[in-house]
């Protein structure tokens, strides 16, 4: 019987796999060496791969596009970048060189819209689809877009007196959306999402509100589960229930020919991860044209809402071990040079999981261990797998000059933003260094390093000191 690390990983999963390769016993990733970004940079580090953006953005629109001409499908297929996944410009620039769409969530997001359009990233007919409860200041900034002369931008009513805004501010047209609030899983804390105008409301209000005043368009119906898209009971239910107001409300006012399906595609949290993209994708659209054609409206174009699918899998979050700790009889605990909590806060907040593989050590025996942040606080650690309770890395020899470095990956959506990228921390632990990783015109790799790690100058400074 082997007791390497790699004939663990090589019997559990495939392996090697996409992303995913062992070149002289160091972890590869997306094709880079990531031992030779700790020996540049050192760790903690935070890690972008641009090129998957626009990969994943490439999957999903042929997925769509072959799903409808298979189908014989006649609407249009519109990919939407959520911004609040990750708003940073890097992001952004890669996310527009691929022909998308935006869709915003708060006033700022306007603000990031009009830098885009300052420095030339994108043009005033993107369509801008603007979600979420929405305060004075982010109203105002909707309608000066839509005023400036943005043609595209879709409000999506998310309660039904938030239309009045829009017709004593909006000087000619515009483009409405409305959120059709769902119904929550069973086992959820409440029964029906705080988001969107409820289901029995949205054909009167559409008739008396939307469709007889000359100036608004009928933009699209949205909706979106949670839990993401899932191929179960609860999420095709949801979907059937959208369809069949759209159709309902298509029937009344002919120019609705829009459905915007939201987000919640899912992205690989570990080496076992299965999941059937061609099959839902083909299955949303075939539900979506069933149902039209049954009842004989003409199906609508579909949009989505891809923020944590576009840009997850380009992230990864490098960390050292500093010492091992042998607790008692059954627990070793893995310290490495960082917080969890502050790195990684879905691990923390929502028991998320990542990928976990250690970026050296591969041929040496493994063990079970606990990883422990550098926080004081008893939830800095990280010990279970997607697929167990627990987790496996490779033993570490105190002897050794090479420490153990432990990568998370898929990290690339909603951390920064959820650990107050360069502000406060926990314990006054800094942000980890940022490096860039994107390819050159000639399609060489090139790194760069975007961020430095945080300084203490720069955390007592915010701090008033």
């Amino acid at each position: 019987m082997t007791n390497k690390y790699f004939d663990l990983i090589d019997q559990t999963f495939y392996f090697p796999q996409e992303g995913f390769d062992i070149d002289h016993e160091y972890l590869v990733f997306n094709g880079v060496p990531l031992i030779h970004l700790i020996r540049k940079y050192g760790t903690p580090m935070k890690i972008t791969y641009l090129p998957k953006i626009g990969s994943q953005i490439k999957r999903a629109r042929n997925l769509f596009n072959r799903a409808m001409k298979s189908l014989g499908y006649n609407g249009e297929y519109y990919y939407c970048y959520c911004t609040k996944s990750c708003h940073f410009s890097y992001v952004l620039n890669e996310v527009v060189r691929h022909d998308v769409q935006l869709e915003t969530s708060s006033a700022f997001d306007i603000d990031l819209i009009r830098r885009l359009h300052k420095k030339g990233k994108i043009e005033k007919d993107i369509i801008i689809i603007c979600n979420g409860f929405k305060p004075d200041n982010y109203l105002e900034k909707i309608v000066a877009l839509i005023n400036d002369g943005f043609t595209n931008v879709i409000p999506v009513l998310d309660n039904m007196a938030e239309i009045e805004y829009y017709d004593k501010h909006v000087k000619e047209t515009c483009s409405l959306g409305i959120r059709v609030a769902t119904e929550e899983e069973p086992n959820f804390e409440f029964y029906t999402s705080r988001l969107g105008i409820r289901n029995a409301d949205v054909l009167k209000f559409y008739q008396e509100k939307v469709a007889p005043n000359p100036k608004f368009h009928s933009g699209c119906s949205t909706f979106f589960v949670d839990t993401g898209i899932r191929d179960s009971v609860y999420y095709w239910g949801e979907l059937k229930k959208v369809i069949k107001l759209y159709c309902e409300v298509k029937r009344n006012s002919p120019e609705l020919s829009a459905i915007n399906i939201g987000g919640g595609m899912p992205i690989r949290n570990s080496l076992g991860f299965e999941f059937d993209y061609k099959y839902m994708i083909k299955e949303i659209v075939n539900l979506i044209l069933s149902e039209c054609e049954e009842v004989g409206v003409r199906e609508p174009d579909i949009f989505t809402e891809f923020g944590k699918y576009t840009v997850g899998e380009s992230g990864a979050t490098i960390f050292s071990v500093l010492a091992q700790k042998q607790q008692n009889d059954a627990e070793v605990w893995y310290m490495v040079d960082n917080s969890l909590m502050t790195c990684l806060p879905d691990a923390w907040g929502i028991g998320e999981r990542f990928i976990l593989l250690p970026v050296n050590k591969w041929n040496k025996d493994y063990r079970r261990v606990n990883i422990g942040g550098l926080s004081c606080d008893n939830s800095d650690y990280y010990n279970s797998e997607v697929h167990e309770s627990q987790v496996y890395l490779p033993s570490i020899d105190p002897n050794e000059e090479e420490p153990l470095y432990l990568g998370f990956f898929h990290t690339g959506a909603y951390q920064d933003a959820l650990s107050g990228y360069g502000g406060i921390k926990h314990c006054l632990i800094p942000s980890p260094k940022h490096v860039l990783i994107y390819k050159d015109a000639q399609g060489n790799i090139v790194d760069e390093l975007y961020q430095e790690e945080q300084s203490a100058d720069d955390m007592l400074k915010i701090l008033g000191y």
